[in-house]
């Protein structure tokens, strides 16, 4: 056809030359477009185009050849909501006014806590069962469905809720839960069972390891996933547990049984000791993931962790093989750092880096604290190391330091936020082009 089409062009280019001259300037013009489109039609394919076509004409048709299509903007840009030194959560009112100002600042996610202190801030029999309270007895979280009045507001900004199980196994040591079920809890080599959060909060562990427990995190997870419409649920490293447990009567008593009957080592940064309780919760993550999907197989199943080093050895949580698993379908990593060089050298981690071939990889930036206020500057820089390096999104940590536990003005915290998502972005999804297409390569496990 190319060649068809270039013979008559020789036959007839002196003459429309000369016509178009013998004609005047208009008819000039119309041979400069004529001429054009023949150089397009003439000018063989290259590139990515040339190599589709020579596959379209061995396969037998382009139709056939798996294809990434351009995508609308995606970019996660969440934010997590708790009851700890924020007012956000305790009246309606405010709930729904901060929902509604999020959604006008365009971000796309929220993250509400739904398990601390012992309880759940969502009317659950699961936890009555074995708290004796349905949900947190605070003043201001009563009579009320806060899980509830945040999905209806969220969904009706666009907006994803995907509840946030901040505790984990994590409970504080006068809790009802604590109190009802000392043998749930696993002990230091020395029997003790308190953990120190900072300097103020004494807190005990339940064994991630019991099939009691077991049993009653993931009848929380069901539970939320079957009655409510969310889009997902979290959990992040408190999924694990401090490496400097794990000296319980039930936890001693497996681990001889696989040993031949000898002792956990006394140090408990063992290598090995650290492998085989790591392995022990990955196992039963295993079972929350299936019953979380076998319940409501929509929901995300979403890990916000500290960097994989951390995680593992500090808190036994192997997310970077809970990962390659395929139990993990969004991953945030809490990236808590004021240094740029150690951010920076976070984000390029192989564990991160990898992952982010996978599945949606965001990153946890730290927006403030009530005793750590966070620059707007260093805020704004990480996210744009983060976009830079082409990772799924953004989460900050928390709501209140947004703008309010902040040195800015509220007002100028906002617009900067507004100038920061200045276009709403879909939110990242796993079956994105650019994860589904190594998802086809890629190991289901190690």
């Amino acid at each position: 056809m190319k060649d068809r089409f270039a013979g008559l062009f020789d036959t007839y280019a002196n003459k429309l030359v000369s016509f178009s001259q013998t004609r005047g300037r208009q008819y000039w013009l119309i041979f400069l477009f004529i001429l054009a489109v023949s150089i397009v039609m003439l000018t063989p394919v290259s590139g990515h185009s040339q190599q589709l076509l020579h596959q379209s004409q061995t396969q037998g048709n382009l139709s056939s050849i798996p294809v990434c299509k351009p995508e609308t903007p995606r970019e996660l840009r969440g934010v997590w909501l708790t009851n700890v030194d924020s007012d956000v959560l305790f009246s309606r009112q405010t709930t729904a006014q901060a929902i509604a100002r999020l959604a006008e600042l365009n971000f796309n996610t929220l993250y509400p806590t739904v398990w601390n202190w012992g309880y759940t801030l969502y009317p659950s029999q699961a936890a009555a069962a074995e708290t004796g309270k349905a949900l947190d007895p605070t003043e201001g979280l009563q009579n009320r469905d806060i899980l509830q009045e945040i999905i209806t507001a969220g969904h009706q900004q666009g907006m994803a809720v995907i509840p946030w199980f901040e505790f984990g196994f994590m409970a504080p040591a006068d809790s009802q839960l604590a109190l009802h079920h000392p043998d749930w809890l696993t002990k230091r080599r020395d029997g003790n069972t308190i953990w120190w959060e900072g300097k103020t909060h004494q807190r005990v562990w339940l064994n991630p390891l019991h099939p009691e427990v077991q049993k009653f995190i993931t009848s929380l997870a069901v539970e939320l996933v079957s009655n409510y419409d969310v889009d997902g649920i979290q959990f992040d490293d408190h999924l694990g547990y401090p490496s400097e447990l794990g000296y319980d009567e039930f936890t001693v008593q497996l681990y001889q049984q696989e040993h031949d009957g000898k002792l956990p080592p006394a140090d408990y940064r063992d290598k090995q000791w650290i492998r085989w309780r790591a392995d022990k919760v990955t196992a039963y993550v295993q079972e929350l993931f299936r019953a979380v999907k076998a319940s409501n197989p929509d929901a995300i199943f979403s890990v916000s962790p500290n960097p994989q080093y951390f995680s593992l050895n500090s808190f036994l949580a192997d997310w970077q093989r809970w990962e390659r698993l395929g139990l993990i379908e969004e991953l945030i990593v809490q990236l808590y750092r004021d240094r740029q060089d150690i951010f920076i050298h976070e984000l390029e981690q192989t564990s991160v880096v990898e992952a982010s071939q996978h599945i949606p990889v965001s990153i946890g930036i730290l927006s403030g604290l009530k005793g750590r206020r966070v620059l707007w500057d260093q805020i704004a820089q990480q996210v744009k190391l983060t976009r830079q390096r082409n990772f799924a999104g953004v989460s900050f940590f928390f709501y209140e330091s947004l703008w309010n536990l902040a040195s800015e003005s509220p007002q100028r915290r906002q617009a900067a936020l507004q100038y920061l998502f200045r276009e709403p972005a879909a939110r990242p999804h796993l079956s994105d082009c650019r994860y589904s297409q190594h998802q086809q390569t890629s190991p289901s496990q190690l």
